[in-house]
């Protein structure tokens, strides 16, 4: 999708205040998909992310590896550490009906495990009165061994959805909201989620042109009973106002508007030349526990 995602170069952006020597006084982020790794550190103290790198990934086997050599998710001592996986099958669980220990068998009703990964669980605690939600996934067993050997157990991967998730409910924040749409594209996938008084929908899609982005944003409005002449819908990622994609969708959605960062935290000077709509479910990681 050339005419939707702008090329990127790696980019390593630090505060001035950072100090790498220090990582108990910080909260690190990552979120790692086909075709790239970024990290973030959070200031615990002042609740300001101050440092921020982009590199290249080649797939998610490698990430192990270029995770030990990165600066930052190489270093341990973190006073925490969460690291996302994008384009990973995630099926969501009412936290009732999951029992520890069935993680595999939950899974293996939407993918097959590779002989090389595991099946995990993440929780996400939502807002009372709804109910929470257990993610279920595979991770590379090499990955798990090596994040739980340099970061402890405290560390937790989970998917690249369930961060969006985290993020969108503590930007609605408490109380009644309208139902609403919510999307994410990046590295060729598109994340849709629906959030009424509780969440109705999240699933990813694979697109490889605009005409795919526009086809499964109409199908789950229609779906979900939205309208794309009155509801408005939110978009995050790695697109531009100019992209095919942002054009052909607003044909079709009339109320299409770019979404913000997340609320509640500082971003550092060196960010403001980066778009407020990229990096949403990265920094949304400040967010799950």
């Amino acid at each position: 999708m050339p005419s939707t995602l702008p090329a990127f170069d790696t980019l390593s952006l630090r505060d001035d205040t950072f100090d790498a020597h220090n990582p108990t006084a910080y909260h690190l982020y990552a979120l790692a998909g086909p075709g790239r790794l970024r990290v973030a550190a959070l200031d615990v103290a002042r609740h300001k992310i101050v440092a921020f790198d982009e590199v290249a990934l080649a797939t998610l086997a490698d990430l192990s590896t270029l995770a030990a050599q990165h600066p930052l998710l190489g270093q341990p001592g973190w006073a925490r550490l969460r690291l996302a996986l994008a384009g990973r099958a995630c099926p969501l669980l009412p936290a009732p009906l999951y029992r520890t220990g069935d993680e595999a068998a939950y899974l293996k009703l939407h993918q097959a495990l590779a002989p090389t990964e595991e099946a995990l669980a993440y929780t996400l605690h939502l807002p009372a009165p709804a109910t929470d939600m257990v993610s279920l996934f595979a991770a590379p067993a090499s990955l798990t061994a090596w994040l739980h050997t340099v970061h402890g157990p405290s560390a937790r991967l989970l998917p690249q959805a369930v961060a969006l998730l985290g993020g969108l409910l503590h930007q609605r924040g408490p109380g009644p909201a309208p139902r609403q749409l919510y999307l994410n594209l990046i590295d060729q996938e598109l994340t849709a989620i629906v959030l009424g008084s509780q969440v109705e929908f999240c699933n990813s899609f694979t697109v490889s042109t605009a005409e795919d982005a526009v086809y499964y944003t109409i199908l789950v409005m229609q779906e979900l009973g939205l309208n794309p002449d009155q509801d408005a819908v939110t978009i995050w990622g790695e697109l531009t106002s100019d992209s095919a994609t942002f054009g052909l969708l607003s044909t079709y959605v009339r109320n299409l508007r770019f979404g913000s960062r997340p609320f509640g935290l500082k971003y550092f000077y060196y960010l403001n030349e980066i778009a407020d709509y990229r990096h949403f479910d990265l920094f949304s990681l400040a967010f799950c526990e």
